[in-house]
This record gives structure tokens, C-alpha cells and sequence, in this order.
């Protein structure tokens, strides 16, 4: 880690350690430890303080008093809350500002949804498709004017499907499937109709938070 750059440190540790959660090499539960890091990484353990608390505020790290920090592990309800919650969210926050998505914007989200078609159509996999799912999303995003709605619903979903139970989220759906939630979210916008774009929206999320709290950690024993 000798590239690292001085004042990006706490970044790239962030970001490293953010990889380990990914690739499943520390696992929701798991202990961390910043001696360990720091030396693992060759650096002192300030940027290595400060990259915990940045994941801390992403809620991908728990820290209690007098205890050591650990990767967070969601109950099964709680995981479903926090889909449900995420889904609210951006439903409502999307139906707010239909009438300021673009011409662009749709064909954007057309040219997304084409290319989840053409992976999943030639057998390709879910894990190549997460990409396009978060430019699908971000285009949702860029027109809600309100950047606590937007953070509390990327905390809320993102960190759970994107980090903490990656490798079960990309088994959630085939390619197929991710291809038609999001092609059912497209034409929901096109309705312009408030009421049915966030039935749509929160059904889209209420249904991955069902399947994903099959893996909580008080009901799964993997």
C-alpha cells in the first residue's frame, strides 16, 4: 500500500476495507481491528481511525464503548425494515419530482435497461448488471433535491445489498429477473401517475428486503 497517497489515506483504507466486506473476507460480525490494518497496510493508525469513522457514518461498521468495532450483522427484521424504510423513501421522494425527468433522463434509463436485457439474454450474470442498477438508481436520485432523503435511502439499501450481504444479494434475482424490476420501474415513470410510481418503487424493495432477510444473523446459518 505504499502508493497510497498522504492525504487520501483514510479514503483508501475506507475503501479497502470496504473490498474486504465485499469480496466476503470480513463477513457481517466480524471484528475489526486497526492495529491490525495498520499494519497490514504499512501505515500508522490515524488514517486508519478516520476511515473507521467514515464507514461508522455509512453504517458498514459498529463501534460500541469499551468494545471493539465489528462489521454490522442485521437481524432479519431488521433488514426488512430497512428495505421497507429505503423503499418509502424513494418512492415518495421519486413521485415528488416526476414532472423533472427529462427526455434524457428516459433514455438513459432506456439504454440501462437495454444492456441488463442484453446480459441477461446471452446468460450473462447478476454481479455484471450491479453496475447498471446503480446508474439506474443514481438517475432516479439526480432530480430529488434533497440530500438527506438520498443519503438515508443508499444507508438504508446500497449498504446492506452492496457491502454487507453482497454475495447472497447477487443470488436474489437472475438476470432475467433484475432486467423486468427495473423495466417495471420505467414504466411506471412513463405513467406520470404519483400513486402508481411509488406502489412500484416500494413493491421493488419490500420484495428484495423479503428475500434478503433470509440471511439474517439470528436465521442464518451459513
Amino acid at each position: 500500500m505504499n502508493d497510497f497517497k498522504k492525504q487520501t489515506y483514510s479514503d483508501q483504507v475506507a475503501e479497502h476495507v470496504r473490498n474486504e466486506i465485499l469480496n466476503g473476507n470480513l463477513p457481517p460480525g466480524a471484528a475489526i481491528s486497526e492495529v491490525a490494518i495498520a499494519e497490514e497496510l504499512s501505515i500508522s493508525r490515524a488514517p486508519v481511525r478516520e476511515a473507521m469513522q467514515i464507514l461508522i457514518r455509512e453504517g458498514l461498521i459498529v463501534s460500541h464503548p469499551q468494545k471493539r468495532k465489528h462489521v454490522k450483522a442485521l437481524t432479519a427484521k431488521q433488514i426488512k425494515n430497512s428495505y421497507f424504510t429505503g423503499g418509502v423513501l424513494e418512492a415518495a421522494a421519486v413521485a415528488r419530482v416526476l414532472e423533472q425527468y427529462t427526455k434524457e433522463d428516459f433514455l438513459e434509463l432506456e439504454r440501462i435497461v437495454a444492456e441488463m436485457k442484453a446480459i441477461a439474454d446471452t446468460n450473462g450474470l447478476v454481479s455484471d448488471q450491479v453496475p447498471l442498477d446503480n446508474e439506474f438508481h443514481d438517475i432516479l436520485f439526480s432530480r430529488i433535491d434533497n440530500n438527506l432523503i438520498v443519503e438515508l435511502c443508499r444507508r438504508a439499501c446500497q449498504g446492506i445489498s452492496k457491502f454487507l450481504l453482497y454475495t447472497h444479494w447477487v443470488k436474489l434475482y437472475t438476470a432475467q429477473q433484475v432486467y423486468k424490476r427495473h423495466r417495471k420501474i420505467i414504466d411506471a415513470l412513463r405513467t406520470k401517475d404519483p400513486v402508481t410510481i411509488e406502489q412500484v418503487i416500494r413493491d421493488h424493495y419490500t420484495t428484495s428486503g423479503e428475500r434478503m432477510s433470509a440471511y439474517g444473523a439470528d436465521v442464518y446459518d451459513g
